[in-house]
């Protein structure tokens, strides 16, 4: 399965399983993240989920060749994003209970929207994150510049947005974007303990503390994901996209003509 659930007591564990395309999100996997989601919000014996991938990556993003050739319809892309992507950030924010990221090796446009969306993330030295969507002429999505502007402040969420570079582990350590950065081997021993200590903790309590925390951080999520469906569906039209997928999957690098 490209995503697996496991349950080990009260923890329950996403995997994002496609190892040789670096955990790229396709639309199966959207709909997977959905609906495993959805069971566990209601399932009172797990009080606490991780979200990992499998192999050397976290989540290299949306997969770009099945972008290729792909039609796009303004109101039918916007219905995608609401339905795909939309669907499962807003449900792992909103979950009840204490959610944990282990990433390893890229997280990457989309796949850094899902370790943010998480409470906690942990990382291996191996981790590297970026807003990469301007090499393909999008902005981001999965609420990423919501989350990133309410931890780094609108400059310095700027600055990554607009020059897609990676932050290595240990700047996102020192920016606050990761809670904790260990070596490779010891990722999953690490989340394990943390989980297995959020697990003793009053759940109950630890869920209504969240909503606390969305509503202290101004305007919600759903908001700003209603507005960024607007946004997304356009840039899918443009030349500069097509010419950003074209170029991902010809190896070289774009030429962008800002239309």
């Amino acid at each position: 399965m490209p995503v697996d659930l496991t349950i080990d007591g009260a923890v329950a564990k996403i995997v994002l399983n496609r190892p040789d395309k670096l955990n790229a999100l396709d639309v199966d996997m959207r709909q997977s993240l959905c609906d495993y989601l959805a069971r566990l919000r209601f399932d009172d014996t797990v009080r606490v989920v991780i979200v990992t991938g499998a192999g050397r990556g976290f989540c290299s993003g949306a997969d770009v060749d099945r972008m290729a050739g792909q039609a796009h319809d303004l109101r039918a892309d916007r219905e995608r994003m609401q339905k795909g992507g939309h669907a499962f950030i807003r449900a792992l924010h909103a979950i009840e209970k204490p959610t944990l990221a282990a990433v390893r090796g890229p997280a990457v446009g989309i796949g850094w929207s899902i370790a943010l969306a998480c409470d906690l993330v942990i990382a291996s030295k191996t981790a590297r994150f970026s807003q990469i969507f301007r090499r393909i002429g999008l902005a981001p999505d999965g609420g990423a510049i919501w989350f990133l502007t309410r931890r780094l402040g609108m400059a310095r969420a700027k600055e990554l947005v607009f020059s897609a570079r990676f932050v290595e582990a240990d700047e996102a350590l020192a920016l606050g974007l990761v809670n904790d950065v260990v070596e490779d081997d010891q990722l999953a021993a690490r989340t394990e303990e943390l989980a297995a200590d959020l697990a003793e903790a009053p759940t109950f309590a630890l869920g209504l503390a969240k909503k606390l925390f969305h509503a202290a951080a101004g305007p919600g999520l759903e908001d700003y994901l209603e507005i960024e469906s607007l946004v997304q569906p356009q840039l899918h039209m443009s030349a500069d996209n097509a010419e950003g997928v074209a170029a991902f999957r010809e190896k070289r690098k774009p030429k962008f003509i800002g239309r």
